[in-house]
């Protein structure tokens, strides 16, 4: 699938490489409600410092203070990373309806690739899961990212 495919996971990869940057790993998001985004974020664990500054969390932070709560019910979330289990805790607990990655993360993926967080039926909530979109431009960016670093 080509990066013009869709155009709210076109928006993550630029966060992704915005990331990259700030020599943060090149991961990207959008939250996207009613074909809008209310929130985006790239990594910025390096830049603020912040173990928990992932892109997720960076814009799910963005996404509810421009809502004006922390209930992201209708909200589809892009993301150029497969989540891992803190991020796909944090997306449980907006409860986001949807969630779209690109890579998969068979080392800490917790949407498919190691855990299945995001529908576990024993845990709270569930969200619908889509992996692979733009996978190859994702997966691309990492490689780069990290090949310069070995």
């Amino acid at each position: 699938m080509s990066r013009d495919a869709h155009p709210m996971m076109h928006r993550a990869l630029e966060l992704a490489e915005l990331a990259a940057q700030h020599d943060d790993v090149p991961v990207g998001c959008v939250v996207v409600i009613d074909g809008r985004i209310v929130g985006e974020g790239e990594n910025r664990r390096e830049i603020d410092r912040d173990p928990t500054a992932h892109a997720e969390v960076v814009a799910l932070q963005r996404a509810a203070a421009a809502q004006g709560t922390w209930r992201l019910d209708d909200a589809t979330v892009y993301v150029t990373l497969e989540p891992c289990t803190m991020c796909a805790g944090a997306l449980l607990n907006a409860r986001v309806r949807r969630v779209v990655f690109g890579a998969y993360d068979e080392k800490a993926g917790a949407c498919g690739s190691r855990y299945n967080v995001l529908s576990d039926p024993r845990l709270l909530h569930e969200a619908e899961v889509q992996g692979g979109i733009c996978a190859d431009e994702s997966a691309t960016l990492l490689h780069e990212f990290f090949s310069t670093r070995r």
